[in-house]
């Protein structure tokens, strides 16, 4: 060996290893098994301070095939024409038998499931694009149809089941046959599965006649959609082999099995009632269920694994469904709002007119540009074979925030006529399911402080993974080797940091040309500020920076933005660059590294370390020029919803508009069509004192009989849209009140 390696190892990386290992944040098995689950893919790139374009740019534009978009346009479409969203929320509590038939027998719980097997085998872009729809119209059949394409048995089937499992299962769930759920969370065991108390022992059972080899499983669980119609559960347990039955340790780990629900001792119980929604979700236990070692999913070669499976399954899974759900309902909001605000007047105006509308107005149509950009793009990935777990948590987390601030916006301006429930209010129903939806799949307050940047950092990170890996096996050849490529590649950031700092981003070369060129600069910009400050942060704080759960939550947010923006130009680009959605890039990447400007700013005022934080600033943030978008973008963006045309269905398509008259997306639309229509006319009764007047407009012959039914047309469309639903006092009983007192009574008499 050279001489002067081994002084260096010996002087420098032995003493950097031993330190290493002290302050690396101690890891339980189900924090490494998530550490490990998934891919990198662009959050990669992202992390790496100077991005590989070709990564984002190269792949092919994600795009449903001709069976998949026919799907849409037939069955999804018929099935959304079934849907009576205030029959079913209000009245039923449950959708109707002839719309389960339906789903069933159309292959709506079989999306996933390759045709081999009789599903449909469709792509995740697909697979997102009919929960998107379907949520449009009714959040329970959403719901309902997501469950089973998603986290669930039939997705871990796939990918870890025997082939017997495989071949039995497979087609029964793709036929409807087998309706599943999957058995996770329990009273004291949410994100935590290290507190499972769900336990399942190794022992011999009766099965089918003979003794076989099995386990002995105890199980309570809550929050489990679909469980309460549910004819075979997943369920996940602790398992332990106190007698060494399969001469292994004792405890072995995170188990999952395939458990029918009329197996002796399982107890389906009675329903949950989530935020007014009626899919169905209940709790769920076992006793005693002895579960033959056939019904593991994967077999006795899994046993154990579970957690791993879990969270390699969810890396995928929780990049589709939920992240459809949050983009259509801030499409359904977009469209819906938009037409409201050109259709409703106040002071003689269109609303959408005042600029204090316009504001929240621009805000929903920049927050749906940016999720279906990323739902797309991430969809794309998930294709292409990529499993990204921290993309999918970055865009569970944004798309059901953004959902939120989206439907918040649409309700401000709707007023009364969101918040009054009915048949006419196509919001209202979408707007209880944002706490469902923020709440499933873990938290968004844990997703944005913990995992996004906890395992970001650590899995995006070129070196710090094999770090760790070599400080575990205590290989001081390996650590050394990763060290100086940390070295160098921090020094190489330092570097990139401190040009662009000070020389601005112009010196960066953009991977294209355009409009959108600037952006590609600040990106990568922005790249090597976050790597510095990461390095910094983990370098300086260790394994206390697990514990600084604001810090973690500010690095998410910039590795979130970075991520949206990413997506928002790949979408500019694959839509050939149209010229009427420039304002919605443009606002939605001012947005975002603004934002990204605030959040290293709040990085730096709270680093536990003031004087590195004052050095850091320095280096990565010398001044704060970034703004927010102008008041002339606002205008522009809240203009494409106000107007009928191809920016404003490029930013809708995907969603559900009824035909049928009382349709409250259709009936907007509708009226919006009359009252631009009308728009020339009024324009030529101003100051005639009869524009308020049509028929004495017509009388004054200031307007001819065709003009007078226009208006009429526009006038009696624009009150059918603004008006609002109202009750006799004996409907309002059959509302979801009566399972509440139904439930209240089963409590007091015990």
């Amino acid at each position: 060996m050279n001489p002067l390696i081994y002084l260096r190892r010996q002087l420098l990386s032995a003493p950097l290893l031993d330190w290493y290992r002290k302050s690396l944040p101690p890891l339980s098995d189900t924090e490494r098994e998530a550490l490990e689950a998934g891919n990198v893919w662009w959050d990669g790139e992202l992390f790496s301070g100077s991005p590989h374009w070709s990564r984002l740019l190269s792949p092919p534009a994600p795009a449903l095939t001709a069976e998949e978009q026919a799907f849409l346009d037939g069955p999804v479409e018929q099935l959304c024409g079934m849907l009576d969203d205030w029959e079913i929320n209000h009245h039923l509590l449950d959708l109707p038998p002839q719309v389960w038939d339906f789903i069933r027998r159309e292959g709506f719980l079989g999306l996933i499931i390759p045709p081999r097997y009789g599903g449909k085998g469709f792509s995740a872009l697909a697979h997102s694009a009919v929960v998107m729809k379907l949520s449009t119209r009714s959040i329970a059949a959403g719901v309902t149809v997501m469950v089973p394409n998603s986290l669930g048995p039939a997705e871990l089937l796939l990918h870890y089941g025997t082939d017997e499992q495989k071949d039995y299962y497979l087609p029964r769930l793709a036929r409807g046959e087998e309706l599943p759920a999957f058995a996770l969370t329990g009273p004291y065991s949410g994100s935590d599965a290290a507190s499972m108390n769900d336990k399942g022992v190794v022992c011999y059972g009766e099965y089918r006649g003979s003794r076989v080899l099995g386990i002995r499983v105890d199980w309570e669980k809550r929050y489990i959609t679909l469980g309460p119609v549910a004819t075979v559960l997943g369920v996940a347990f602790k398992l332990f082999d106190p007698e060494g039955l399969l001469g292994q340790e004792e405890e072995l780990g995170i188990t999952l099995a395939l458990i029918p629900t009329d197996t002796p001792g399982v107890e389906i119980g009675r329903r949950h009632y989530p935020a007014r929604q009626a899919f169905q979700n209940g709790p769920n236990r076992g006793h005693g269920v002895f579960v033959p070692m056939e019904w593991v999913i994967g077999g006795r070669q899994r046993l154990g694994q579970g957690w791993r499976m879990l969270m390699e399954a969810l890396a995928a899974g929780r990049s589709i469904s939920l992240p459809a759900l949050g983009c259509g309902a801030a499409r359904y909001a977009a469209r819906t709002t938009g037409a409201y605000a050109r259709v409703r007047r106040q002071f003689k105006l269109p609303i959408g007119r005042f600029e204090g509308i316009e504001e929240p107005l621009a805000r929903l149509a920049v927050a749906t540009y940016v999720l279906d950009a990323a739902r797309v793009q991430t969809c794309g990935a998930v294709d292409r074979g990529e499993r990204p777990a921290v993309l999918s948590a970055i865009l569970k987390y944004q798309a059901t925030e953004r959902m939120r601030t989206a439907l918040n916006d649409a309700l401000d301006i709707q007023g009364g006529k969101a918040i009054c429930e009915g048949p006419g209010n196509g919001l209202a129903n979408v707007y209880h399911a944002i706490p469902v939806a923020i709440t499933v799949e873990g938290a968004n307050i844990l997703t944005r402080s913990l995992i996004i940047f906890g395992q970001g950092a650590v899995r995006a990170h070129p070196w710090l993974v094999v770090e760790m890996q070599a400080a575990q096996d205590r290989d001081l050849a390996g650590f050394d080797k990763a060290l100086r490529g940390h070295l160098g590649w921090f020094l190489g950031n330092l570097g990139r940091v401190i040009r662009h700092s000070y020389l601005g981003a112009k010196y960066i070369k953009p991977p294209i040309d355009g409009p959108t060129a600037r952006y590609f600069r600040e990106l990568a910009r922005d790249s090597a500020r976050l790597a510095l400050l990461a390095d910094a942060a983990m370098a300086l704080l260790g394994g206390e920076l697990k514990r600084r759960e604001s810090l973690s939550g500010r690095f998410a947010d910039i590795l979130s933005e970075l991520y949206l923006i990413s997506c928002v130009l790949r979408r500019f680009e694959d839509d050939g660059r149209p010229g009427e959605d420039l304002p919605l890039v443009d606002a939605a990447a001012r947005w975002g590294f603004y934002t990204v400007q605030e959040r290293i700013d709040a990085i730096l005022a709270n680093f536990p370390n003031p004087w590195a934080g004052r050095l850091l600033r320095l280096l990565v943030l010398p001044r704060r020029n970034r703004r927010p978008p102008p008041d002339a973008l606002n205008h522009a963006a809240a203009a494409l919803l106000m107007t009928p045309g191809a920016a404003r269905d490029r930013l809708t398509q995907g969603i559900f508009i009824g035909r049928a008259p009382d349709d409250p997306a259709a009936r907007l639309d509708y009226a919006l069509d009359k009252v631009l229509a009308a728009e020339a006319i009024e324009s030529r009764l101003k100051g005639s004192g009869h524009e308020d007047d049509p028929g004495a407009a017509h009388r004054a012959g200031l307007i001819d009989a065709g003009q007078f039914q226009i208006l009429e047309e526009a006038r009696q469309a624009m009150g059918r849209a603004i008006q609002v639903d109202d009750f006799e006092p004996a409907e309002l009983l059959r509302s979801p009140q009566a399972p509440r007192r139904e439930r209240a009574d089963r409590l007091r008499t015990g």
